[in-house]
């Protein structure tokens, strides 16, 4: 009797272990189920980015102090600021490059006490759309504009009053002169370096708002008739249709001494074609001596027969200009370059 009890409760247990391994392994398996069910977490996929921005600031500081110099001179001191802000797109065949420039510097003498004069002052713009004429090409079709002027106005032939209150000559201003062109063609990009731009058809607007400065800056007279010492008589802006080149090549040795130049030559169509009507022409040189100490020396050099300048004998011509200014100065860099 004791045994057919053992026996039987033997059997008992077996059915319950085995009713309990069945619950186990069914609720694994509807584990794993749900689990290979359950939505699966989405790879970020990183969105190419097709733009490159970057922009170098610098600040420049000059002086000089005299205490018993025998060869004679003045205490002076120049202060310079300037940024250049690039914004450039690439995708497939199509191109997008924008370049800000903007400059502005202030200088004192001790010969012109309570005079701040001007040292430096631009406003550029540059920008220039692309499409290659083919995936290897160095080629492509380009849609160009620039648009150039200054901040504030000029002067020079200084005088001072009994008052010690200085005036001089008004020089130039805000749109005054200011340069607008547009212009279609081709680019031939052989290095990223080196850029050539030919507009065969190019549009070129020259603005000058301060009328007693427009017969300076080649602006026309409106009525042959009428007086041309009167400013107010002269159109207010000149428009050019011609060809344009612009080549731009931009150097550089370990990051230490870099060399920028920029060349652009524009003949006018209705005036003198074939002729090269405007030049001007850019360099930069630089010299980096430390994480953010640079030696500059920026050149500008510009020809344009529509403009004339008077000379020490107060006849105003045709002239070639040409500005030349060396700084030391603190540079920064925002973005990454290519």
């Amino acid at each position: 009797m004791r045994k057919a009890l053992t026996l039987t409760a033997a059997l008992v247990a077996a059915c319950f272990s085995a009713l309990a391994q069945d619950d186990v392994q069914k609720a694994a398996a509807e584990a794993a189920a749900a689990f290979s069910e359950a939505p699966k977490a989405e790879e970020t996929v990183e969105k190419p980015n097709y733009w490159t921005t970057f922009a170098v600031l610098d600040l420049g500081f000059n002086q000089t102090s005299l205490w018993s110099w025998a060869s004679g001179g003045y205490n002076s001191a120049t202060l310079r600021a300037g940024i250049d802000a690039n914004a450039n797109y690439a995708r497939d065949l199509a191109t997008w490059d924008n370049r800000l420039q903007l400059m502005y510097g202030f200088l004192w003498s001790a010969d012109k006490e309570n005079l701040i004069q001007k040292s430096a002052d631009l406003m550029q713009f540059e920008s220039r759309f692309g499409y290659k004429t083919s995936e290897e090409s160095k080629w492509k079709y380009t849609a160009d504009l620039t648009f150039k002027s200054q901040f504030t106005d000029s002067y020079d032939s200084y005088t001072q009053d009994d008052k010690g209150v200085w005036s001089g000559k008004l020089k130039s201003g805000f749109f005054a002169p200011g340069y607008l062109t547009f212009g279609v063609g081709m680019a031939w990009d052989p290095a990223p370096w080196f850029d050539l731009n030919i507009s065969p058809v190019t549009g070129g607007y020259t603005f000058c708002n301060i009328p007693d400065l427009r017969k300076g800056y080649g602006m026309k007279l409106r009525d042959a008739a009428l007086d041309p010492s009167v400013g107010t008589n002269y159109y207010p802006a000149l428009f050019q249709l011609g060809a344009q080149i612009k080549m731009n090549l931009k150097a550089s040795l370990n990051d230490i001494f870099t060399y920028e130049t920029q060349l652009v030559l524009f003949t006018d169509y209705l005036n003198h074609p074939f002729v090269w009507n405007r030049v001007n022409w850019d360099n930069k040189f630089g010299l980096q001596v430390g994480k953010y100490i640079k030696i500059a020396l920026d050149t500008w050099l510009i020809y344009d027969p529509i403009v004339l300048i008077a000379g020490k004998d107060g006849v105003a011509r045709q002239r070639v200009q040409f500005k030349e200014f060396f700084s030391i100065n603190f540079t920064y860099t925002l973005g990454k370059k290519n």
